[in-house]
């Protein structure tokens, strides 16, 4: 599939993806939204993905919601009959659904939706020029893009509404003693830093380990009760012990070579969460 606002590479195991409107600092539109769940799609879908690494074309990650409209940008939503889905948070909803790990690579701006859409990535690594922003109160609006789960979560409640309630614009020092980000790069050097952390994943893991290990820290988050994760954890052992993986990853350990892990992603992952029903827009 060809896409007109992002770019997509995949290289030695690791899928790319490149916001590329540079003219507008990767602003993003309803376009970009749905050429960003697409991509997904494609990973999902695709064994020789092991990892996948968001970044932005030019000197921003992405500048927010493209307000070329002006004052009236957000007025244009219909005010009666269903409510419409924000299309950052359909967008963040298919990443956290992803089956193989995300790592931002923010190289500049990340302001609005440029900072929560990079809420569902795994780790987020940024160049030292990276500024970050939930600028929303400032904009007359409220944080979207799931991103009033997201933030707390990571970086705790009291940061989060510091950064939310000022609506202020932060550097990436900042980012990273809050907790948004990983690890702080030159430029130059930030996409190798972010390829040598997807290499190491790829090289090293079981892909379904992976999968599965994604989606249990994520819904780890929701439990109420750590005896959720005991189920989720026994249900996997049971599973992935009599799997082929498991004996190719013991095997190789003990012969100490490179495992060649045989089980496919895309051949469907066990349910560990039996006990969860998630839920619906409707």
């Amino acid at each position: 599939m060809s896409f007109e606002q992002i770019t997509t590479a995949l290289e030695d195991r690791v899928f790319t993806i490149t916001l590329n409107r540079p003219d507008r600092m990767n602003a993003w539109t309803l376009q970009m939204g749905e050429e960003l769940r697409a991509a997904f799609d494609q990973v999902d879908q695709d064994d020789e993905v092991r990892v996948v690494i968001m970044t932005g074309a030019g000197r921003a990650y992405c500048a927010g919601m493209d307000l070329g409209g002006g004052g009236g940008t957000f007025a244009e939503l219909p005010s009666d009959g269903p409510i419409p889905r924000d299309s950052g948070g359909e967008t963040v909803l298919r990443m956290f659904a992803s089956t193989k790990p995300i790592i931002g690579a923010i190289n500049g701006a990340a302001v609005g939706v440029g900072s929560t859409m990079t809420l569902p990535m795994d780790m987020r690594l940024a160049a030292d020029s990276a500024r970050f922003g939930f600028v929303f109160t400032r904009r007359g609006i409220v944080p979207e893009a799931c991103s009033s789960w997201f933030l707390p979560r990571l970086v705790g409640i009291s940061q989060a509404m510091e950064w939310v309630a000022t609506g202020r614009v932060f550097d990436a020092q900042e980012a990273l003693a809050g907790g948004l980000v990983r690890s702080i790069h030159a430029p130059d050097d930030l996409l190798d830093a972010a390829n040598a952390l997807a290499k190491e994943i790829a090289d090293n893991t079981a892909p379904v380990s992976v999968a599965l290990a994604r989606r249990m820290m994520w819904n780890g988050l929701t439990y109420t009760h750590p005896m959720y994760a005991h189920r989720a954890d026994s249900r996997g052992m049971l599973l992935r012990g009599k799997s082929a993986d498991a004996t190719e990853g013991i095997t190789s350990f003990l012969e100490k070579r490179d495992a060649n892990y045989p089980d496919r992603v895309s051949a469907g992952l066990p349910d560990l969460f039996p006990f969860m029903t998630e839920p619906t827009w409707e």
